[in-house]
């Protein structure tokens, strides 16, 4: 009997053992399945907060391009347009278009000058005999560019008067000849550069002289 029981207690383990190594390839695979899961589920973690950073990256590109945009467009403010340059108003013209004969005339020269013409000068000159002379002149000044004119401008009547005062010292044999003609010409620029100064002419050019 007590054979008997050791020979079936052999068969019973025989039997577990065989039912043990049948089961153990299902154990594998549920093992292997169970770490593929975990892998995969490791894998979707892994992916998941790369899209996530990719996605939020692309929200913020756009977000910070368009403020971006947006800001450039509300801070950048259009810088003042160029004031627009008109030309020299022509002095001494009336309204209807026609020359004023008693007020300056400008003209722009050569090499950038601007000649400034003034209008005609006539006074009593003294004589020996007191005999009424009339010194006759037309007189223009070289500027150097047209704010010295709107300089000489307002200070017309100062300068008529100057020249007045001036001309009526005269004699006519103070007039004679190239030296009279020169030393009169820097007379004239000495007082009109006195009056306008820091402003200055380049020089006067006597275009008629009369003595009658």
């Amino acid at each position: 009997m007590a054979k008997d029981k050791s020979k079936d207690k052999g068969k019973a383990g025989k039997a577990e053992a065989e039912a043990a190594d049948d089961n153990e390839p299902e154990a594998v695979a549920a093992e292997g399945d169970a770490e593929g899961a975990g892998e995969e589920g490791e894998g979707g973690k892994k992916k998941l907060p790369l899209k996530l950073i990719l996605i939020a990256a692309a929200g913020a590109f756009v977000i910070l391009g368009g403020g971006g945009g947006a800001a450039f467009f509300l801070l950048h403010k259009p810088g003042p347009a160029a004031a627009h340059k008109l030309p020299p108003k022509p002095k001494g013209e009336k309204k209807d278009g026609k020359a004023d004969p008693n007020a300056p005339q400008v003209q722009d020269g050569p090499d950038g000058v601007v000649f400034y013409t003034l209008p005609d000068i006539v006074v009593n000159m003294q004589t020996p005999d007191n005999k009424p002379t009339f010194l006759k002149l037309k007189l223009t000044f070289e500027l150097p560019d047209h704010a010295t004119a709107d300089v000489l401008d307002p200070e017309m009547p100062r300068l008529q008067d100057l020249f007045q005062t001036f001309l009526r010292e005269l004699r006519p044999e103070d007039l004679s000849g190239s030296q009279g003609t020169f030393q009169l010409r820097m007379e004239l620029q000495r007082r009109v550069n006195l009056l306008i100064a820091p402003s200055k002419v380049n020089s006067v050019l006597i275009e008629e002289m009369l003595i009658n």
